[in-house]
């Protein structure tokens, strides 16, 4: 993951009627202190966003995130390598070491939720590191179905691939597309093998009619929210620091895209990411 963005942070939007989660968020990137992590929570429990899944993505992401977890009530953890640490990691030969590490740590804390995310990325990684990333891959979902955990999978331009190590391997119960990047096709795909699709600022972007299309096929129950912060801030703002407070934006935008009620998609999305992540927290 590369640096905090820089800027000045948006004003906080109007709160939400209902609760939602940010499934998918990154603190340790965007905050240094314990009290910076304090306020980031606050902000974003005032605006209706009072929990969190913290991800891991690297050996010391993922030591952070459960250690964010035990220690912040609306927190919980998810842990992997990503993708693109995953060639990195094999070239080094320390995969099976650092795979060993995040098995443990899955493993250790009923506060982690999930092993993720994990999943294959074909626009940073070129086709010298993608048979470490589908090792990787696989090596993940089996972790995250002995353990019971829920799988978060990371797919950028490789949707086809993703869904064939999904079918070979056989999905865990419980299983997210962060970042749902598809269209409507991808999205049935998805949802066909059970799936939970999970909708990023990105959905707020001018171009992203074909993600608009996906959010709207998708049934309630299946839908999510995140943020990816410090990454994706929600038009108007995007360009500047994200953050879990911001989710509103995404959720408005949502509700008005699928033709909805807010307070009633709010509360389909709570819902669903409790059934998402083994119930609330």
């Amino acid at each position: 993951m590369s640096a905090r963005r820089e800027g000045e942070p948006p004003p906080a939007p109007e709160p939400l009627p209902y609760p939602v989660v940010d499934n998918h968020c990154h603190l340790d990137i965007a905050h240094e202190t314990p009290d910076d992590v304090a306020a980031a929570l606050a902000a974003a429990a005032a605006v209706g966003v009072p929990r969190i899944v913290q991800i891991g993505c690297d050996l010391r992401g993922a030591r952070w995130a459960v250690e964010a977890a035990t220690s912040y009530d609306g927190v919980v953890a998810g842990v992997a390598l990503h993708p693109n640490e995953a060639p990195r990691l094999a070239e080094s030969g320390l995969l099976d070491e650092a795979l060993a590490e995040i098995e443990a740590l899955a493993g250790a804390h009923d506060r982690v939720r999930a092993v993720g995310e994990t999943g294959l990325d074909h626009f940073r990684t070129g086709e010298e590191g993608r048979a470490a990333q589908v090792e990787s891959f696989r090596r993940h979902i089996d972790i995250a179905k002995r353990l019971d955990k829920t799988l978060v999978i990371h797919d950028r331009d490789a949707h086809d691939e993703v869904l064939a190590v999904i079918d070979e391997e056989g999905a865990p119960d419980r299983w997210v597309m962060h970042c749902f990047s598809g269209d409507a096709d991808v999205a049935r795909r998805c949802l066909d093998r059970g799936a939970h699709l999970s909708f990023s600022g990105t959905v707020t972007f001018k171009n992203a009619q074909p993600l608009r299309d996906a959010l709207v096929l998708a049934p309630q129950d299946r839908i999510l929210v995140e943020t990816d912060a410090p990454y994706l801030t929600p038009t108007p703002y995007r360009g500047r620091p994200n953050a879990s407070y911001l989710v509103p934006l995404t959720m408005r935008v949502m509700a008005e895209t699928r033709g909805e009620d807010l307070e009633t998609l709010c509360r389909a999305v709570e819902a669903a990411t409790f059934e998402a992540f083994g119930g609330p927290w």
